[in-house]
């Protein structure tokens, strides 16, 4: 089997679970040229066979930077499974150093495909009450499978309920919605005790639960074509504004690693195999 698109950059499918993907370098971090499609078929593959836990990030700019300046964070990055790429920056960022990607996978997008499947998930973080809002929605609109839900926090103190919790409802996919980079060093920090719980993937989701469940109003789908959720963003919470901060630097960042790379004729990334 074959999964390639026209310009090949999918290789072919190395067992029942492991792919060959083309991984580019942003800012020296990894993310994956895969698409929505093939992130949920990975994922599902996973929720079968893996034997321990597999993470996935959901990369945008805003986390690079913050990579950049937390060696703990950006070792989280390094080691994660799979890395979709989250925000029109870095598809503008893969487009300016050549070595373009397919397309965003976000992860609202990744959890409302993953509801329409048999997988059986676990929504853990937002504010109170949330989850649980997010989870009924999704029940209703996509007949998603979701085993529990729970609000938590990132603090060492709430882990053993937390992890309690998950144990006992025994889900396939965790969707972690704590924030980056809390929620993402969460799930690693924890990754022992979740394989023991039965869990075979997690993901930080971020807002994701605030927008299924109606708290934040999801940017229309012409902004979100446009790359443009930044700015839709900002104009309904300012107080976004110290957070965005970072676009600019990013930008100028990406703009000269490109650059540099076309000068040095690096314009293609080896595929990655994907266990």
């Amino acid at each position: 089997m074959r999964p390639e698109d026209a310009t090949g950059r999918m290789t072919e499918m190395l067992g029942a679970t492991g792919w060959k993907l083309r991984r580019v370098l942003i800012l020296g971090l990894p993310v994956h040229d895969v698409t929505l499609a093939e992130a949920v078929q990975l994922i599902l593959a996973w929720s079968r066979e893996a034997s321990d836990l597999q993470q996935v990030i959901t990369l945008n700019p805003e986390m690079v930077m913050a990579a950049r300046r937390d060696p703990a964070f950006r070792a989280v990055v390094e080691r994660a499974a799979l890395v979709t790429p989250d925000g029109i920056g870095l598809i503008l960022a893969a487009h300016w150093r050549g070595t373009p990607l397919r397309g965003r996978v976000t992860g609202v997008d990744l959890v409302e495909a993953l509801a329409r499947t048999e997988v059986r998930l676990f929504f853990l973080g937002a504010a109170p009450g949330v989850a649980e809002r997010a989870a009924a929605v999704l029940a209703r609109s996509a007949g998603a499978t979701i085993v529990g839900t729970w609000a938590g926090s990132p603090r060492p103190e709430d882990a053993p309920e937390t992890l309690a919790r998950i144990a006992a409802a025994r889900p396939d996919v965790l969707c972690v919605a704590y924030g980056a980079p809390a929620q993402d060093c969460w799930i690693a920090r924890h990754r022992t005790e979740l394989t023991a719980a039965g869990v075979r993937v997690a993901l930080g989701v971020g807002g994701t639960f605030d927008y299924l469940a109606g708290i934040v109003p999801r940017p229309p789908r012409i902004v979100r074509h446009l790359g443009l959720e930044w700015l839709y963003r900002l104009l309904r919470q300012p107080w976004r504004w110290r957070r965005q901060l970072v676009l600019p630097h990013f930008a100028l960042l990406a703009l000269a690693d490109g650059l540099a790379n076309r000068l040095a004729g690096r314009e293609h990334d080896e595929p990655e195999a994907i266990p």
